[in-house]
């Protein structure tokens, strides 16, 4: 044995990791709000319309005239919805002519939801189930709601925002 092996390897303070780490973690948290703030800050009226749209209202139209297009109005059933998985999102119709987008990804596990009827949206995973209307949780597992998207209805189109 060396006279090496035998001295303790000098270690960060326990004070400095749990700053470094912090820090980190404030970084992370920072930058995850900055991008959701700067994508509601630009399609604000896009916002209000997929939080209280009511389909092809003048704010929808004019919150933004382009977009991608997910469907026509006639596509979503009143009380249910549709996933658009390559999108990412789902989008419902809790009440006649109004039209309301969620992130198609379960808060419990990630897996996307699937079924939507009678204005609850459905998680094939663990079962946890969504509001059409708000995204809140009405059963668990999942603690936290759904994600809210953007959307507007241009005339019968809704496009993703």
């Amino acid at each position: 044995m060396t006279s090496e092996s035998l001295h303790p390897v000098p270690t960060p303070a326990r004070r400095t990791v749990v700053a470094a780490v912090g820090t980190a973690g404030l970084a992370v948290a920072l930058t995850a709000c900055g991008s959701d703030n700067k994508s509601s800050d630009s399609t604000s009226s896009g916002a209000s319309a997929s939080s209280g749209g009511t389909g092809g209202g003048d704010n929808a139209a004019a919150g933004n005239a382009g977009g991608t297009v997910l469907a026509k109005t006639t596509d979503i059933p009143e009380g249910g919805g549709k996933v658009f998985e390559s999108q990412g999102v789902v989008v419902t119709q809790p009440v006649a002519g109004t039209y309301k987008a969620f992130s198609s990804k379960c808060t419990h596990q990630g897996c996307a939801v699937k079924g939507i009827a009678d204005n609850v949206i459905t998680c094939p995973c663990h079962n946890s189930q969504f509001s059409a209307t708000d995204g809140s949780v009405k059963k668990g597992p999942a603690t936290q709601p759904l994600a809210a998207a953007n959307i507007t209805v241009d005339g019968d189109s809704i496009k993703l925002a």
